[in-house]
């Protein structure tokens, strides 16, 4: 198979779809790999080094959506690159479908096989080709919230752990999963009052068993959520429903009761975010401010930091991509459920339940299509 690597366009993203190491073990299985020229500058790795693994370099994406069978990248394709995907073409990356109208119908009309990271599914539960930037943007989150509740960035100007006789930040993490229990690992490490909510008690009496007892573990209710945002200093919104759009925790209103100076960290932008005030926001324009409180809604806050995040994601996508390549889509999705839950649309059709239901969409089921 061909498979093609296209530079990312999206502000400041500097991952790329495969590193030379896995351009170097899909060659070795006969595959042909295309890469942009620069693709790789973000992480280090030069066209030299690409070519060196066994990628040939070409000089456009146009190039690479040409020719290539297979696209795999990071973040979602944008406007200028849905516009050259084709018919039959595969495309493996993140897609967030669910609170994007405008890529849903551009990835149907495409008539692509489109296969999003964020909804393949784990042999032991969970979301493994999520879960590395879930944890990567977890950690992220308590170093963006520290340096905006500093006052020459914003905030009110509190140190996250306090300092002896002065009490520390409050910080208030909206779901115990990847992303929370990363984010609570570092605002513990950092000295925080960390306090976690979830409706499932079973995920906070494993936050509980992780952490212990300098971690305040409580069940989510409205008026759980309505007291312990009313005095947060740092608030991270890490929920997530697969493949849907994140259910609104945080109420416009609820807002207007935070502290002035105060931070919201949505996690949970790029599935629409989980505050009614939130809008995705880029590096280059991280925050903006509702009702005195700061909200960074970066969409692609691993981008941040792209040599671990691109190493990271190429740890648990490589097998996906080889099998894939190896089989052709269909028979490897025959052959793996898990891998068949990532396929989000086909050939014109929706093939994820909660993208239809969220965009009114008829379902179709991925089972039907192979």
């Amino acid at each position: 198979m061909l498979i093609g690597v296209p530079k990312e366009i999206k502000v400041k993203e500097f991952r790329v779809g495969m590193t030379p190491t896995s351009v170097r073990e899909v060659t070795a299985h006969g595959h042909k790999v295309i890469v942009e020229t620069k693709a790789g500058a973000g992480i280090g790795m030069d066209d030299d080094t690409y070519r060196a693994a066994g990628a040939d370099i070409v000089n456009s994406a146009k190039e690479i959506f040409d020719a290539a069978e297979m696209i795999v990248k990071v973040k979602e394709p944008q406007a200028a690159e849905r516009a050259m995907l084709r018919k039959g073409q595969i495309l493996f990356t993140y897609l967030h479908l669910a609170p994007d109208p405008d890529q849903t119908k551009d990835l149907v009309e495409s008539g692509a096989t489109c296969i999003a990271y964020e909804t393949v599914t784990g042999r032991n539960g969970g979301l493994p080709l999520l879960a590395p930037m879930s944890e990567v943007a977890g950690r992220l989150s308590i170093q963006a919230g520290a340096y905006y509740l500093e006052k020459a960035h914003g905030g009110h100007g509190i140190l996250l752990g306090g300092v002896p006789g002065v009490d520390p930040a409050k910080v208030v993490v909206l779901g115990g999963g990847m992303v929370g229990r990363h984010a609570i690992h570092i605002a513990l490490g950092m000295g925080a009052d960390v306090w976690v909510i979830d409706k499932n008690v079973d995920v906070l009496r494993q936050c509980w068993q992780q952490f212990d007892r300098p971690l305040n573990t409580v069940y989510s209710t409205r008026d759980a959520i309505e007291t312990h945002l009313a005095d947060a200093d740092l608030v991270i919104g890490g929920v997530l429903i697969p493949g849907a759009a994140a259910p609104k925790l945080i109420t416009r209103e609820l807002i207007k009761t935070m502290k002035v100076g105060s931070v919201l960290v949505d996690v949970a932008i790029d599935q629409g975010g989980c505050a009614e005030t939130s809008k995705p926001t880029t590096h280059d324009d991280p925050v903006y401010v509702v009702d005195d409180v700061i909200h960074y809604c970066v969409a692609n806050m691993p981008g941040g930091v792209p040599k671990t995040s691109t190493y990271a994601l190429n740890n648990v996508t490589l097998p996906f991509t080889l099998a894939l390549a190896n089989k052709g889509w269909q028979q490897a999705m025959r052959d793996d459920e898990h891998l068949r839950a990532g396929l989000n649309v086909h050939d014109g059709k929706v093939t994820y339940k909660a993208v239809a239901d969220d965009l009114g969409y008829d379902y179709v089921e991925a089972e039907s299509v192979l």
